[in-house]
Formats: C-alpha cells, structure tokens, sequence
C-alpha cells in the first residue's frame, strides 16, 4: 500500500498542471511557425535564402541560450512569478514585432526578442520550490509532456491556422497567448514558499558533472535534430508529397494521435516499473533510425509520414524523460541551476540547429541535412549508453515523513 505522501497534494497538482501550462503556451512561439515558415519566407525579401530562413528559426534559440541562466539568477534575488512577467512580456513583444515585420530581417529582429523572454529555467524553478521532493519527478515530467504535446499539436494546428490568418496572425496570437499566460500564472500558481537556505554548488560543479553532461549533451542533440529536420520538411511535404501548406495537417494528425498512444505506456514503463534505461535507449536508437530513413527515403508523402510518426513517437519519449532525469540526477542544494544549464543547452540546440541545418540544405541540400542528423543521434546513442541512470525513487515512508 502506498503511504499518503506518495500522492501529491492538490497544490501540487494544480501547480504542475498550471506551469506545465505556462511552459506549453510561451513554446509555441517557437513551433507554431516550424510546420510553415519555409514555405511562408519565399514570399518575403529575402526569404529564397534557406540560410538565412534557418537563421531564423534559430534565432530564438540563440538569445534564449544567453538569458537562461541570467533570469535563472534573477529570479532567485527578486523572485520567480516577477521574472516569468517580465520574460513573457518581452516574449509578447517580439510576437508582435514579427507579426508586423515586412521582411527577414525584421523577422529575425522579432525572434531574436522572442528568445529573450527566456523563462524556462525559472518555471522549472519554481515547479522544484512547489512540490516536495518525491513529487518533483512527476512535474517535471509534466512539463517536459507539455512541450511535447504542444510541439506535436502546434505540427497539426499551424497549417489550418496558416490558412485561415497567416504568418502575421500566428504571431500575434502566440503574443496573445503569452499575455494570457501571465494571467494564468497571477491567478493559478501557488505563492512559492521563502528560499529554504541551503548552501549552492558552485556552477562549474554541475556545469561538468558527468552525468549531467550526457543528458545536456542530449537535449542538444534533440533540439538541434528537430530544428534542422523542419527546415526542410514542409517544403518537402509540398515539394514531392505534392501536400499545400495548409493541407499539412493530413499528415501531421494521424502520426501524432498514433505517436501518443505508443508514448503513454513507454513513458508509464519508465516511470513506475523502472524501465527507464531500455525506454531511454530505445527512443534515441529510434531517432537514428528516423533519420537514416529520411536520408534514405523521403521522396513520396507516405515514405514522409511514415517518418514524422516514428519521429514523434521518439520526440515525445525524450522529452518527457530528460527533465525527470536532470531533476533525479541534479545534486539537491544546485536543482536549479542544472535546470539553468539544461535549459540553455537545449536553447543552444535549437539556435544551432536552425542555423545550421538552413546552411547544409542551402549548400548541400536535404539529403545532406538528413545525414548530419543521422550522425549527431548515433554519438548520442552511443554516451547514451553510458549514462547512469537514477534509480526509481521509493515511495516515502513513516520515516521519511515531516
């Protein structure tokens, strides 16, 4: 039988379900415009540049990799719920700067500002000072669902928006939604509790901590993959799936309906029945077979949609597992600032890969993006397979409960 403090609390819950909530709303100012953009950009000056199209995309990525850890240390000295305002409303203005934005520079101008409402590092924050210490896996995993969730909802939703309102649309509503974001953090999100007072690691300490090490070195990987695959992916969908922009959604429905129900029970054997390394392996050795097959094949639309399935299926395991892992993994006086250093990683994953992935495919071309992924997942599989993974925490017991 479990003992009462194995269940969490509905302050627990309701602030997981409502930062988890925040998480997903300011993310989708990086995915709303991936399913779209590349086809979106060739109508703008400067948009028949997949380079500079790929620059981008990552753009967001870049400033959000400069502001982690700053916000990060803020919201230590002046607070959390202050610096989460602050960053989405900073988000809220580079939405609407892109919206107006009459050419790439101007769009690059907007993501550029869109990255510096770098919050994650202080929601992840404040989701460890909520939730007690047995708990703090499931809400991590919350959050890390949620940009998974929203990654594959934003693939299918995007198009149909597309087409109803446009790329300037798209972002004035994820300004929008950051707005309303800010309410749903005033109004739902428990007051965090005053700082407790023990003693912080220094940064270098978890900065290379080993183990730390591969799994930052993983969420690098996972960004950079996802950002250089949908430079090139929907104009792929339209270029030899014959598929218009706005009819994406045919595709990205179904793999992502299918996606989850293959995901829910990995992640339900990695959780409860400490399964968590074979889940792991498995969807990073699936990630490698996603990408070899794109290189190999990825001229017909079902050869395509084969593909984004088996690749949601892999995106949607690993990112709900890596942020349980940091916060299992992460000394418990420096959860915070491995947090910090994960979720700038994973920016820098998105910045490079958006850059880097336009740079091969204009240079190269797509076949070339597809093996440069391929290469980058199979070095991750193999640290992969070297990482120690944190054993399956045991319920509290009698003793252990204050």
């Amino acid at each position: 039988m479990s003992p009462p403090t194995d269940r969490m609390s509905p302050e627990e819950r309701r602030a997981g379900a409502s930062l988890a909530s925040i998480f997903a709303l300011r993310m989708l100012g990086l995915f709303l415009i991936l399913p779209v953009f590349s086809v979106y950009a060739k109508t703008l000056p400067g948009g028949d540049n997949l380079a500079l199209v790929g620059f981008a995309l990552g753009a967001y990525g870049l400033t959000q990799a400069v502001f982690q850890i700053p916000y990060g240390i803020a919201s230590d000295i002046f607070g959390r719920k202050q610096v989460i305002v602050v960053g989405l409303l900073i988000f809220a203005l580079g939405s609407f700067v892109a919206a107006w934005a009459p050419d790439m520079n101007w769009i690059i101008a907007g993501r550029v500002l869109q990255g510096m409402g770098a919050i994650s590092a202080a929601v992840t924050a404040l989701a460890a000072d909520l939730t007690r210490e047995e708990h703090r896996t499931k809400v991590m995993a919350m959050i890390g669902s949620s940009i998974g969730l929203v990654f594959a909802l934003s693939l299918v939703g995007a198009p149909i928006l597309y087409g109803w309102i446009g790329m300037s649309g798209l972002f004035v509503m994820t300004g929008g939604l950051a707005l309303a974001a800010i309410g749903l953090l005033l109004k739902a999100v428990p007051a965090a509790p005053a700082p407790a007072g023990h003693e912080k690691l220094p940064l270098r300490r978890v900065v290379f901590d080993p183990d730390l090490l591969r799994l930052n070195l993983g969420i690098f990987v996972l960004h950079m993959v996802q950002m250089a695959m949908f430079v090139v992916l929907p104009h792929a969908l339209v270029d030899h799936g014959g598929l218009a922009a706005a009819s994406h959604w045919k595709v990205y429905l179904p793999a992502v309906l299918v996606s989850f129900a293959i995901m829910v029970p990995a992640i339900i054997a990695a959780e409860r029945k400490d399964k968590m390394r074979p889940v792991f392996i498995a969807a990073v050795g699936l990630l490698v077979v996603v990408q070899a097959g794109l290189y190999v094949l990825h001229e017909s639309l079902w050869s395509l949609a084969f593909w984004l399935l088996l690749f949601f299926v892999a995106f949607n395991v690993l990112e709900a597992t890596l942020p349980s892992l940091v916060s299992r993994t992460a000394p418990p006086a420096a959860k915070g600032a491995a947090l910090g250093v994960y979720n700038t990683t994973q920016a820098m994953g998105l910045f490079i890969g958006g850059a880097l992935g336009g740079y091969i495919a204009q240079h190269f071309g797509d076949n070339a993006v597809f093996a440069a992924c391929t290469g980058l997942v199979l070095i991750w599989l193999a640290v992969a397979n070297t990482m120690n993974f944190p054993q399956r925490r045991q319920p509290a017991g009698a003793a252990q409960t204050v």
